[in-house]
């Protein structure tokens, strides 16, 4: 009897030891780590992924559009759900089910390759992809910017053969409608869909838009209708619409790819601007190349010329020196200049492009003639610091802030120059310009002496289509009104003294320009660039054209190789803006006198 109780005693206290640590697991897992199981369990049901924004649009001045999106997805795959062909974990599998989840990596592999191109192989690593701790991810990505249009062929051909874990989110296809117009202002994308060039890239962060995120609960067979469900919306980019007149623009590359045909030269730009309010209707830049292939540009294809490259600009640069002598009250158009043969500066000696004795110029005639000799004798009246004063007024020597990328600085001396250098500068040597700064400069000594810094931007609206500011332009006078009245009258005689050069209807005036250009390679003169500056009508300025032709092998004169480029291109924009013809005759004024 006493043994029998001790077995049933050590039963009892044994089944009562299995009692308390079964209720111990119990209340474990449903009190102490039911919330961290719960969590667990909901975290492998719940799917998170970003919503992309639509990039904002680019338009020119009349709403043709330069940059949009259109309608793709990026597809992403889930491999822990690839892994197991849809089978929730906390299932065990049959053996059909696991026969079928070893070999979805390869048929799902095998799809992609099918639909988007290449072979299995190339989609083994994102379909098997693991996390930090090396486990099997819950997302990888396949491919960016696949047409809607692929995916739901994907998606057929998933559904056909039974598997599960292929998903897609937005990522629209970055479209250029108007290909080379204009690709060297606007820019381009990269893989990633982020601005890599132009415009697209100064301003990517605004075009980018705010991504959103979307977090959801689901089985095997999709969404769970009552499961939780978080959407924060993306927001889409801003617009902006360019000053940019993309028909224009055109018309501008077709006549600066024409020059630089028949010049036989390595590249050019081209500037046209209302001088009224400094808006760019046009900015060529050639060579150049298709916003849609950007991987298939080289690297002289994709500059942005107008406003990188600086250079010497030549006997342009002599309306900046005119116009601040005139201001200055040191000079009018008929003052009187005896231009000797050669001019010593600096131990050597200064030379017209053509030889010629004494010459007896007015200041309008040493404008006309292009006298280096002439323009440097008039410069020598003027303090080098008050010189330095006005090249910095008309926008020299630093960048414009036009909003574009790698913009140049150019370079000016400063009040210590010596003596030598300010006569170079009189005539466009000794200092380096872009495009881009030299064309506001005209433009802001024609317009009454106001100048009004380059703008690329017209408007801009936000992602909820609401309009945003836009960077003003500045404005600031640099000459008088009456000095911008004597330097147009010296530079319509530029044009109107000279068979060919006026244009139909209007008066215009304008400025030839031929400088060595020096070359990087060994720090010499090899070459020129030769330019030409137009701004009609003269009596009241509206449209500029400025062309600049790099490296000539076919003639070197800016009047020969860029004058017809800018001659074409006025006789286009006047009339295309409404500009009234002109109702007085072009003046032709005294150009020498009598001693």
């Amino acid at each position: 009897m006493g043994s029998q109780r001790s077995r049933l005693t050590i039963f009892l206290a044994g089944f009562l030891v299995l009692a308390v640590g079964l209720a111990s697991r119990a209340l474990q897992l449903q009190a102490i780590k039911a919330p961290a199981y719960a969590a667990s369990a909901a975290a492998r049901m719940k799917y998170t992924y970003d919503l992309q924004p639509n990039r904002g649009q680019l338009s020119d001045r009349n709403g043709i559009v330069l940059a949009q999106t259109r309608p793709a997805v990026l597809v992403f795959v889930d491999p822990r759900m690839i892994s197991r062909n849809g089978v929730d974990e906390r299932v065990t599998m049959t053996a059909e089910q696991r026969e079928k989840a070893a070999a979805a990596p390869k048929a799902v592999a095998k799809i992609f390759a099918l639909r988007l191109g290449g072979k299995p192989e190339d989609y083994r690593k994102a379909v098997t992809a693991t996390d930090a701790k090396g486990n099997l991810s819950r997302y990888s990505v396949v491919r960016h910017h696949v047409d809607s249009y692929t995916f739901d062929l994907i998606k057929e051909d998933m559904k056909k053969g039974g598997w599960y874990g292929v998903f897609s989110s937005n990522d629209p296809i970055r479209n250029y409608p108007s290909g080379s117009v204009a690709s060297n202002v606007v820019g381009f994308v990269n893989a990633e869909g982020k601005g890599a060039g132009g415009f697209e890239y100064s301003h990517n962060k605004q075009l980018s838009g705010i991504p959103g995120k979307e977090s959801y609960e689901a089985s095997t067979w999709g969404r769970i209708p009552l499961g939780a469900n978080t959407l924060v919306p993306a927001v889409d980019g801003t617009s902006y619409t360019l000053t940019i007149d993309s028909q224009l623009q055109l018309m501008a590359q077709s006549a600066l790819d024409a020059a630089l045909k028949n010049a036989k030269a390595k590249s050019g730009e081209v500037i046209t601007m209302d001088v009224t309010n400094g808006e760019v209707l046009a900015m060529a830049s050639m060579p150049t190349f298709d916003s849609n292939s950007p991987g298939k540009a080289k690297e002289n294809q994709t500059r942005n010329r107008a406003i990188q490259d600086a250079y010497e600009p030549g006997s342009v640069q002599k309306v900046l020196t005119m116009a601040a002598l005139v201001d200055r009250g040191i000079i009018s158009p008929d003052s009187h200049v005896v231009v000797p043969s050669a001019l010593s500066s600096g131990g050597g000696k200064i030379t017209d492009a053509e030889p010629h004795g004494t010459e007896h110029l007015t200041t309008r005639g040493v404008l006309v003639h292009s006298s280096n000799i002439g323009t440097a004798l008039l410069a020598r009246k003027m303090d080098k610091s008050t010189m330095v004063s006005y090249l910095k007024a008309f926008g020299l020597g630093a960048p414009t802030r036009i909003g574009l990328p790698g913009e140049a600085s150019g370079q000016i001396p400063t009040a210590k120059m010596p003596d030598y250098t300010r006569d170079q500068i009189a005539f466009g040597q000794g200092l380096s310009v872009t495009a881009l700064q030299e064309a506001a400069a005209v433009a802001g000594i024609v317009n009454g002496g106001v100048y009004h810094s380059p703008t690329i931007i017209k408007s801009a609206t936000d992602g909820h289509g609401e309009s945003v500011e836009i960077p003003g332009t500045t404005t600031r006078r640099v000459i008088s009104q009456q000095a911008s009245e004597q330097v147009r009258d010296m530079m319509e005689n530029v044009v109107s003294t000279v068979k060919d050069r006026p244009i139909p209807d209007y008066r215009m005036g304008g400025k030839t320009g031929t400088a060595q250009r020096i070359d990087p390679a060994c720090g010499c003169y090899r070459g020129y660039i030769s330019s030409f500056v137009a701004v009609a009508p003269i009596e009241k300025p509206r449209i500029l054209t400025y062309v600049v032709i790099n490296q000539p092998s076919n003639g070197h004169t800016g009047a020969e190789v860029a004058q017809p480029a800018a001659r074409q291109l006025m006789s286009v924009a006047l009339p295309r803006y409404g500009v009234q013809p002109s109702t007085d005759k072009a003046r032709k004024e005294p150009l020498e006198y009598q001693p």
